[in-house]
């Protein structure tokens, strides 16, 4: 299954607001997710799955990464061929 885990840099403050409003629109897109508040230098880690790729792509660069005091995000999609390792 595509998976891709999304580092994000928010504004000060903002993170909690942000983890919600990313529930809210994967809920709506029915995908798999995990997102954490983290320490460090990413404020927000995402792991999204989703059956169609595609989908996935467009999620994070149309709904993820537009959300209003997200400052930064960083992608990383899972190689599935080494899933089962």
């Amino acid at each position: 299954m595509p998976t891709a885990y999304v580092l994000l840099n928010s504004d000060l403050g903002t993170d909690v607001s942000i983890i919600t409003e990313i529930k809210q629109i994967l809920t709506e897109e029915n995908v798999e997710y995990e997102v954490r508040g983290v320490y460090g230098v990413y404020d927000i880690v995402l792991k999204i799955s989703s059956d169609d790729a595609e989908k996935l792509r467009a999620i994070i660069t149309n709904k993820i990464r537009k959300i209003s005091k997200v400052q930064s995000t960083l992608t990383m999609m899972v190689i599935e061929e080494q899933e089962n390792l």
